[in-house]
């Protein structure tokens, strides 16, 4: 019908489509938290199990050790899982206001600069391209942008370099994060922004992250109005010489 009864029915329709699939996405979230929680709580208990039948004290250490970061990991999965399913209420409910990246973006390097050790990687601010003010909300940027650059750090060669950009384009700001690190697998560049993505760096600690920080950065930008995408960097010949995430908020108005 092409009356006033017909578009209720059809809003009607689409109002019980949505939250069929929001009841989807919230099952399927749910079975992905039990699932990474209960790695962590089944080491956790064959250590203790271990632990009550060795008197040997080095092996103790051991276990307690991995104990520690067990529970460690536990708690890094629970604070992320928590951001990660409050975010869409929060930002539906919490007005954007016009907020200028560049000083933003000055601040995270000098705050790297200062905490940065022998060998970490070193972030290279370009200057801003134009006007660089987005509509947004300043925490959740400044989440974004600090979960990027960590993982920058985390591919990052010794001694490697992190460009940091930022410019205006056809309405919209882009950020770029870029890296000197491995690259991404090409069938992998969607991929690396699903809810607990694992593949990391050799030799990074494990349980080090919890999978989900680029999952809460897309989920981020999606909700402001932007996008975040992720590619290789490549040289003249083709050669990949990095990754490079952008970012794609709403230029204010």
């Amino acid at each position: 019908r092409h009356d006033e009864v017909g578009e209720l029915a059809q809003s009607l329709a689409a109002s019980a489509r949505a939250l069929w699939d929001r009841m989807d996405a919230i099952e399927r979230f749910g079975a992905d938290v039990a699932h990474e929680i209960k790695n962590p709580l089944t080491s956790i208990r064959s250590a203790i199990e271990t632990l009550r039948r060795i008197d040997d004290p080095a092996k103790q250490r051991r276990l307690l050790g991995i104990i520690a970061d067990d529970v460690a990991r536990l708690d890094r999965l629970i604070s992320d899982i928590s951001d990660a399913s409050r975010i869409d209420a929060e930002l539906s409910r919490q007005a954007t206001e016009p907020v200028d990246l560049a000083p933003i973006l000055s601040t995270l390097v000098e705050l790297d600069e200062a905490t940065r050790t022998e060998g970490q990687p070193r972030i290279a601010l370009a200057p801003p391209e134009g006007s660089v003010i987005v509509q947004a909300v300043e925490g959740r940027v400044v989440q974004v942008l600090r979960n990027l650059i960590a993982n920058a750090q985390s591919f990052s060669p010794r001694d490697g370099r992190i460009g940091l950009a930022a410019r205006e384009v056809n309405g919209m700001v882009e950020v770029s994060v870029e890296d000197d690190g491995p690259g991404i697998p090409e069938p992998k560049l969607e991929h690396i922004f699903d809810r607990f993505y694992s593949e990391r760096p050799q030799g990074e600690d494990f349980g080090k992250h919890s999978g989900l920080g680029l999952s809460i950065s897309r989920q981020i930008g999606e909700a402001l109005r932007g996008r975040i995408t992720a590619e290789n960097r490549r040289d003249g010949r083709g050669q990949v010489r990095g990754a490079r995430f952008v970012v794609r908020l709403p230029r204010a108005v």
